[in-house]
């Protein structure tokens, strides 16, 4: 028998980690991506002003040993190390993040307020977790809850809180003792908690940098848009007339684009992907002719006025990501086609990103913009509402019946990180050469 044929659809973070695994082996697949860049949405963009953008906030923040030695070797152990600074934006008060470790200066009503239900919540008999709601009054108490992660997650998430899960929260909220509360009340000097401390960051070209040293892993072709699948004759089919055999097929294909791809799909499990959700997000990349615009790497905002979820500055992360003594912000505005359907075009956010820039004060009427720009992000955060589990269930057993191996955020549709986008791709791989096996 000859040697079977691997292919790998996408070429992001994920996809990459299972042509890494299926290298190791001795086996060159082959990539196919639609896109004319490599990276999905691990890629970065340098404009004409010189300034450097990630699709979206990108940082390594692995404590696995070797998955940081595997990144560092990609660049040539050319990465920056940095100390994380994170804060909050709410009514004109900058709490460091996580803010229910730091209300010092915050009004004294919601102080009290935050501290007394956060007590009587305590003394309570335990509450039963049925969602993310009820997790987080479990967690703080209702002033807390109600005033900022459940505000926050109505920008992020697009849906309530009785509406989400708790299966993504892993390490990502803090939960903090009351003498913890009580001393990030009464100083403003509370210690650092948080599930990132410090990262990693190429020195050199933005994030996608990282994938510097795996492209010649994999025969990569460029251009090529997946438009059909056959599982029974193992034939791909792409949109510029090209079609591809593969004996093992790994897909980092967003699951709600991969499933009715395939050729005879069930309809039940054609179902369950329609009520998959996730965000979609206008990234707005504004250059700026100055660089103290904030001490923060990353700042996340509350107030339902202000059209931004969360902002970065790509400039605090690689002084090569703006040009001498400028910098940088990246503006995230959230959508969902479940929840908050996106609407007219990425460039009509851009003014409104600016105007509530201003009105937060990170930008001054003095400041000049040296460049501008925004980008649709089709795919951006999974959200675990509470139909996201079955449906989940549903569409990977099917897609283990016929032999095709998912990874990736899109693929497992679930909240991974970096270092867990390319372990998943290891993963895929494993079952790939185990199918291989099998089939002998």
């Amino acid at each position: 028998m000859s040697n079977p044929s691997f292919v790998v659809i996408g070429s992001g973070m994920a996809a990459f980690g299972a042509a890494y695994r299926l290298h190791s082996e001795g086996i060159s697949p082959v990539m196919f991506d639609k896109n004319s860049y490599h990276g999905g949405h691990t890629t970065s963009f340098k404009n004409e002003g010189g300034f450097i953008f990630d699709m979206g906030p990108h940082i390594s923040y692995t404590k696995d040993p070797r998955i940081q030695e595997i990144f560092a070797d990609s660049v040539d152990q050319k990465y920056e190390t940095i100390q994380i600074y994170l804060n909050n934006y709410w009514r004109g008060h900058w709490p460091q993040h996580p803010a229910q470790l730091h209300l010092h200066g915050l009004p004294h009503d919601i102080v009290v307020k935050v501290i007394s239900d956060f007590v009587e919540e305590k003394n309570a008999p335990e509450r039963t977790v049925r969602n993310y709601a009820d997790w987080l009054y479990a967690s703080f108490g209702k002033t807390f809850s109600e005033t900022f992660p459940m505000q926050y997650t109505k920008k992020y998430h697009l849906t309530a809180a009785e509406n989400l899960s708790t299966d993504w929260l892993g390490p990502r909220i803090y939960r903090p003792s009351l003498e913890e509360v009580l001393l990030g009340a009464l100083s403003p000097t509370a210690p650092h908690v948080h599930y990132v401390t410090n990262f990693r960051y190429p020195t050199a070209g933005g994030f996608v940098r990282y994938l510097t040293k795996f492209v010649p892993l994999g025969n990569l072709k460029l251009g090529h848009e997946l438009t059909a699948i056959d599982p029974n004759s193992h034939e791909l089919s792409f949109a510029n007339g090209v079609t591809a055999r593969y004996d093992q097929l790994v897909s980092s294909v967003p699951l709600p684009e991969l499933i009715p791809m395939i050729k005879g799909a069930p309809s039940d499990v054609v179902d369950a992907t329609r009520r998959l959700a996730c965000s979609t997000c206008v990234l707005v990349n504004l250059g700026i002719n100055r660089e103290d615009i904030s001490k923060a790497h990353m700042t996340y905002f509350y107030d339902e006025d202000m059209c931004f979820a969360r902002l970065g500055f790509p400039h605090m992360l690689s002084t090569q990501n703006a040009p001498p003594g400028m910098g940088s912000i990246q503006a995230e505005v959230y959508f969902s086609s479940k929840y908050k359907p996106f609407t007219g075009k990425p460039e009509d956010w851009i003014e409104p990103v600016i105007r509530d820039l201003r009105r937060c004060g990170l930008l001054r009427d003095e400041d000049q913009i040296m460049t501008k720009e925004a980008r649709l992000l089709k795919y951006a955060n999974i959200i675990f509402d509470l139909e996201r589990a079955e449906a989940v269930k549903t569409v990977h057993a099917y897609l283990d019946d016929i032999g095709i191996s998912y990874c990736g955020r899109y693929g497992e549709w679930g909240y991974l990180w970096t270092d867990e986008s390319f372990k998943s791709g290891e993963k895929a791989a494993e079952r790939a050469l185990s199918g291989a096996l099998t089939q002998r």
